[in-house]
Order: structure tokens, then C-alpha cells, then sequence
């Protein structure tokens, strides 16, 4: 029988990952949707919201989309993939009705620190307003690129345009498609149409999020590289302008680009039964029904988040409803643990609770099993 080392991760962002040993270095795929409130993820739409046409254009035709009797018949209306698959599967963390919390570390709970935080495993000092300017600290996709089996299988596909500067595209090399920046068209007649369907949509700072969707599907397909950087922004675009119904209509299209990326993996010998996403957002959105839509240091709930973990490297132990306290900035230290499982040679730092460094052996506790 394979031997198996169960890894309890009191610092990590879930408290369980299995490792196995793969044939081939696994695969890793970070995917976001921007803003996105842990209350929808666990309790479906919000009913005093739905009904209210401050936020919501139809309430009729909302409320059969998505309304029920319970938070459980409303969250699997509006993420039938998180419930039906990943909740079975996987692992969903961050209902704080059980007291169970993913928080964000960072002061300011805005979009650039978030993804900083995320991916660095670091808890930024300074802020950057949500401005083009590269990150000074290199992320968890920098440094898996560095390492032999994922060099040059590194690339991020975005909604949002300032993110290329988050993943330092120009320092680190690793290819960044994102806002409304042209794709590849060399021998490609999908890049060519993906082009022009962009050429006639006005140049926002947030790309359509099907269109980053079929992009980074099409790469995926031709080149198959080993890490991912999925990220979506049109749930932050739409709270921000307060149109909750279509919030919830981009919450629900995220959902289904989720399961359909697991059947591809599933069914594509390179990726099938290697490969792992962790799903998850950069910050939360006001508590407060009136201040749902906005999120910053000044609105309360901001800080809240939630993750999600699938695939052959997680334990699956669906929703978690044991109380505890987990951070955004742990995702690095869990993607790092993941690759390493084909890089034992390599040192990885991983961060804890307090924001200091713990290697290997101080942060996981080891069980053994057959």
C-alpha cells in the first residue's frame, strides 16, 4: 500500500493536506474572484437584499434565481460547484457563523495588499492605493518558477490590470495576461477571435471576466503549464456599483467556470488526478446591509474572507465548522507546501499567525500512516 504522511497545518490556511508521492511534480492552480463576501459563499444571497430595489433591478426574477428557505438551499442556488463538488471533495473554510475565519492580516483591506498578501505570504507595511507599480517582494508564483519543474510553466491570466504588477511580470518573467491586453494569435484562431471581441469592448481597468476566462482555458489547453494564477474582478465591479443582483449573477458565472475547469482537468491525462486549486478572495466587503457594497480599513467585514481547496493534494473534509483562525497570507506558505512535494531539496519558508518565519519542521506537525 502507497505510504502517506498526513500533514496538520496549524499555520496554513487549512488545517489538513495529504501528500502523496505523484508520478509528476504536481499542479497548482490559484484562482480568485475579487471582493467576494464570505456571507454569500456560506449563507447564499442575502433575502433583505434581494428584495431591495436600491440593489436589485428585478426583485421578482432575482429572488427565483437565487432565493430560498435556508442559507443551504440559497448557497447551492448561487454556487452549485462549491456545494455539490468541493463541499464533498474538498474543503470550504471561513464560515464564521461557526466561528470558523479566514482573515485578511493586511490594515488597508483593498485590492492591491490583498493579492500582495496572498501571494507573497507576507503582511504588507506600506499601501499602495490599488497603483501600477510592482510589488517590491517576490511571490510564491516567482518562486516556483525558480524551481526545475516549474520553470517556464508559470503564467497568470487576470481580469483586473493592475495585477501584473502585484506578480512583477517585468522582473519575474512569468507571463501575465490581463485587463484587456491582447493574447496570442501565432497559429490560434481562438487568440484571434478572444482579440476581436476585445477590440469592440470599451478599455476598462477590469476585463470581462469570459473573456479572461476563455483565455486562460485556450492557454491551458495548448500549453499546459503547471501553475496558474486564475484571478476574476466583476463581483468587485459590480458591488462597487451597488448592483447586488449583478453581484450575484458574476458570483454564480465564477462558480461555473470553476466546474468547468475541474471536468477539463479531470479530463486531460496531464492534469487528471495532479492537480490541486485553492480558491479564495483578496478581501471582504461591509457587514453592514448598507455598506455591502464598499470595503476598506473603514468598513467593518472588510477584513473577512473565506478559501477553498480541491484536488489530490487536500483532505477532504468538507465545510469546516470546528472554530479556528486562519489568514490570507497563509495561501503562499500552502502552495508552497504543495510543489515542494516534488522539490524535497528545496527550502521554503513558511509564514505563521504572527507574521514571522518558521521553517519546515517548527510550523507542520507529521503524523505517519499507511
Amino acid at each position: 500500500m502507497k505510504n502517506l504522511i498526513y500533514v496538520c497545518l496549524p499555520f496554513i490556511i487549512v488545517p489538513s493536506i495529504v501528500i502523496g508521492q505523484p508520478s509528476t511534480a504536481p499542479n497548482v492552480f490559484i484562482i480568485t474572484t475579487d471582493g467576494f463576501r464570505w456571507q454569500e459563499v456560506f449563507n447564499g444571497a442575502d433575502s433583505s437584499l434581494l428584495g431591495d430595489k436600491r440593489w436589485v433591478t428585478d426583485t421578482s426574477a432575482c429572488k427565483q434565481m437565487f432565493d430560498g428557505i435556508n442559507p443551504q438551499e440559497r448557497r447551492s442556488k448561487l454556487l452549485p460547484f462549491f456545494w455539490h463538488v468541493i463541499a464533498k471533495q474538498g474543503q470550504i473554510a471561513g464560515n464564521r457563523s461557526q466561528n470558523n475565519k479566514v482573515n485578511v492580516a493586511n490594515f488597508y483591506k483593498i485590492s492591491y495588499p490583498g493579492y500582495q498578501e496572498m501571494l507573497t505570504g507576507i503582511t504588507p507595511r506600506r499601501l499602495n492605493p490599488n497603483w501600477a507599480i510592482n510589488s517590491r517582494k517576490p511571490t510564491v508564483l516567482e518562486k516556483a518558477n525558480n524551481l526545475k519543474d516549474y520553470k517556464g510553466k508559470v503564467v497568470a491570466f487576470c481580469s483586473w490590470n493592475i495585477l501584473p504588477f502585484v506578480i512583477r511580470e517585468s522582473h519575474s518573467l512569468i507571463p501575465v495576461n490581463a485587463g484587456y491586453e491582447r493574447v496570442s494569435e501565432e497559429n490560434d484562431p481562438m487568440g484571434t477571435l478572444i482579440n476581436q471581441v476585445q477590440s469592440y469592448l470599451a478599455v476598462e481597468h477590469t476585463r470581462n471576466d469570459m473573456l479572461t476566462y476563455v483565455a486562460a482555458r485556450n492557454y491551458l489547453q495548448q500549453h499546459h503549464p503547471k501553475v496558474l494564477f486564475l484571478g476574476f474582478g466583476e463581483t468587485d465591479e459590480h458591488a462597487h456599483r451597488g448592483n447586488y443582483d449583478q453581484y450575484l449573477i458574476k458570483a454564480h458565472q465564477f462558480d461555473q467556470f470553476l466546474a468547468d475547469l475541474w471536468y477539463f482537468v479531470q479530463s486531460d491525462p496531464f492534469y487528471k488526478n495532479n492537480t490541486t486549486f485553492i480558491i479564495t478572495t483578496d478581501h471582504g466587503r461591509g457587514s453592514n446591509p448598507k455598506k455591502w457594497g464598499s470595503h476598506g480599513f473603514w468598513i467593518k467585514g472588510s477584513g473577512e474572507v473565506w478559501t477553498a481547496m480541491l484536488g489530490p493534494g487536500i483532505e477532504p473534509l468538507g465545510e469546516l465548522l470546528h472554530p479556528q483562525t486562519t489568514w490570507l497570507k497563509n495561501i503562499a506558505a500552502a502552495v508552497s507546501l504543495l510543489i515542494q512535494r516534488s522539490n524535497p531539496s528545496e527550502s521554503y519558508m513558511l509564514t505563521d499567525n504572527r507574521n514571522s518565519t518558521l521553517n519546515k519542521d517548527e510550523s507542520i506537525y507529521f503524523a505517519g500512516g499507511q
